[in-house]
């Protein structure tokens, strides 16, 4: 009896999308089944979003561990479930006939990694159309092992006084969690190595890979 309680409590603990409310300012527009089927989609799985998107103006997300592409399954599933207007950046060959439509319509941005600047400059044109804008980055810039994390994220967030809020998937407990805001130092390596150090918490679908 002692057990069914315990686990009927921890069932009312589970967070809901309800308890998740996205600033006004950082809506989509999106239909009630577009956002049904995300919530559907991570429900089905197992998986909750916990925690809350910032109330700022501009945020800037740091997506980690990115592991794998369910990484981009669930995210994706996420933001139709938050309804949260936001832009991606995504290697540019993802942005093939027959998913480029479907990718800018999420807020995908195609990224070429022998121009770099060239995100910058897009980002800076979002900023100035938009009132309120939320940029997800994976600043591990791969899904492979890699010891150097990218800085274009920070420089990003001050050249447009982004709010920056780390974000997490945790397969080991099947949650998304939008996690503390993190102010930097202007010291690039401390900044990459304190967000790290944050994300060490958290196991994506391959561990060994981050």
């Amino acid at each position: 009896m002692a057990n069914r309680a315990n686990r009927a409590n921890r069932a009312k603990k589970q967070p809901t999308f309800e308890d998740n409310p996205v600033p006004q300012h950082l809506r989509a527009n999106r239909s009630a089944f577009t956002r049904w089927f995300g919530k559907a989609f991570l429900r089905f799985f197992g998986w909750r979003v916990e925690g809350s998107i910032t109330n700022a103006e501009r945020v800037l997300i740091t997506a980690a561990p990115h592991t794998s592409n369910w990484d981009a399954v669930l995210g994706i599933a996420a933001v139709l479930g938050l309804n949260v207007r936001l832009h991606f950046l995504g290697k540019h060959t993802i942005f093939v006939p027959g998913l480029r439509w479907f990718m800018r319509w999420l807020g995908g941005i195609p990224v070429n990694r022998q121009n770099p600047e060239g995100v910058i400059e897009h980002v800076n044109q979002l900023v100035e159309k938009h009132d309120g804008l939320v940029i997800v980055i994976a600043p591990e810039g791969t899904r492979k092992k890699t010891e150097k994390w990218k800085t274009g994220f920070l420089r990003i967030a001050e050249a447009n006084n982004c709010k920056i809020q780390m974000a997490a998937l945790d397969f080991e407990h099947k949650r998304i969690v939008l996690g503390d805001l993190y102010q930097p130092t202007g010291d690039n390596q401390a900044d990459i190595a304190n967000i790290k150090q944050w994300y060490t918490q958290f196991k994506g679908k391959y561990p060994d890979q981050f």
